[in-house]
């Protein structure tokens, strides 16, 4: 199991005493920080080489992982304008560009050493798409007509069937097919829960004699396992759900710190869960501005999700406080120069996260200090104290009583400071401070 430990402690106890956490072990997979790209925020038209245009300002966030929303022709029978409807899984989408644009992004992004990956479409196709002709590849009802995944309302797309070999292997060849011919790093899994685990082993297996240790494969979903079926990196998606309960004041912190808790209990070593505020399925609903207050518990939101532990996830417009749903299903282009602030203050961060060690791979304790999240990441004789105020109110905040007297930097604007009794934070203030 991985070897991430929580301490719990009540910040008012002086019997609050922090055992030796243990240490995730380090490797590759603690060194990933992905963004997602939304073509349609990027250009109209063109988008591979909008993105690859704006590579220096995304690797600028940190990221080493770039997600690319699927590329692939949209099916147009019965379609709603989802890019999740796909018509032809070795096509690009022409609105965004030829295939030698995306090849050349991804030699662009690999010259940067950032990894590219693909979303993949495996559970469904669009009704256009030309394996519609090979019926018995489809799940049909009890009339022998082909059908809708079961329970989930897209009838813009039919359910493929996965007793089916031919098409086992016609999927897992157009998996093959990007690797080799466009040189993809792997794949972010869409409902990956909606497929067999063997397919995914099989898959993950075959696509890693192509792409060897290099492969990145993310699971949306949530069970453990799509960890046994290869999968490095799985969702986090009640994790996020509950950091939302928690500013709008459904939810306590103690309850967001169990289901922390709960989703690494079944995490294998060398795995990871995805950390996010916001993603393509979150900000077509609300924004971050609207999910967490505003700007500001937006980004105390997503200092949270990326300091406590896990992956982080930066998708593309939170990073500009994008004020609006935006869905994806639709044009809606980025202002890149909205909120240059903000977006600096994002670079800092990520900054802040790539230099430190501990932020990716020590043990946490966990304080009870009332509206703010309080943990402690700490490895040998280095450690970094996050206090980040949940409230739209000024709290007065004590500080864990074994961390009164600690001489702190904040790593923000390098002031160092002697941690008081209490504290009073500003609505959403939060601190990252390394101890000195």
């Amino acid at each position: 199991m991985l070897l991430l430990c929580f301490f719990t402690g009540c910040s008012d106890s002086s019997d609050d005493k922090m055992g030796e956490p243990e240490v995730i072990p380090t490797g590759v997979i603690n060194e990933v920080i992905m963004y997602e790209a939304n073509l349609k925020v990027f250009a109209r038209t063109g988008a591979f080489n909008a993105i690859s245009s704006r590579l220096d300002e995304i690797k600028a966030l940190g990221i080493n992982v770039l997600w690319l929303m699927p590329v692939y022709e949209e099916g147009v029978k019965d379609a709603i304008g989802s890019p999740y409807c796909v018509k032809d899984y070795k096509k690009v989408n022409e609105a965004y560009g030829t295939l030698e644009e995306l090849k050349a992004l991804v030699k662009k992004a690999h010259e940067k050493d950032m990894r590219v990956i693909l979303d993949w479409v495996a559970n469904h196709t669009s009704w256009d798409n030309a394996w519609i002709q090979n019926k018995s590849w489809y799940t049909q009802d009890a009339g022998g007509n082909i059908v809708s995944p079961e329970g989930m309302g897209w009838t813009d797309v039919a359910d493929l069937d996965y007793s089916n070999t031919e098409m086992r292997e016609a999927m897992l060849d157009a998996m093959k097919y990007w690797i080799t011919e466009a040189d993809v790093d792997g794949f972010r899994c869409d409902h990956a829960e909606g497929v067999p685990d063997d397919f995914w082993a099989q898959a993950i297996n075959e696509l890693k004699a192509l792409k060897g240790a290099g492969l990145l494969m993310l699971a949306e979903g949530s069970k453990s396992s799509l960890y046994t079926a290869g999968f490095d990196i799985v969702y986090g998606w009640e994790f996020a759900s509950k950091l939302g309960d928690v500013f709008s004041g459904k939810a306590t912190l103690s309850a967001l710190y169990d289901v922390h808790k709960k989703e690494y209990q079944e995490v294998p070593e060398g795995k990871q869960r995805l950390r996010y505020s916001t993603n393509h399925d979150l900000a077509s609903e609300h924004s971050p501005l609207q999910t967490y207050g505003n700007d500001r518990g937006a980004m105390a939101a997503f200092v949270i999700a990326s300091t406590l532990g896990g992956t982080p996830l930066i998708y593309s417009s939170q990073e500009i406080a994008y004020s609006k749903a935006l869905s994806f299903f639709d044009y809606q282009l980025m202002d890149w120069n909205l909120n240059s602030d903000y977006l600096n203050e994002y670079k800092k961060l990520m900054e802040i996260y790539t230099s430190s060690s501990m932020l990716r791979s020590a043990g946490v304790k966990i304080y009870d200090t009332g509206k703010a999240a309080s943990f402690y990441r700490v490895s040998g004789d280095e450690a970094i104290l996050v206090i980040a105020n949940t409230s739209s109110t000024t709290e007065t905040i004590k500080v864990p009583i074994e961390r009164v007297g600690d001489r702190m930097r904040n790593l923000m604007d390098n002031e160092v400071v002697t941690l008081p009794v209490a504290l009073t934070m500003e609505p959403y203030q939060y601190y990252i401070w390394k101890k000195e």
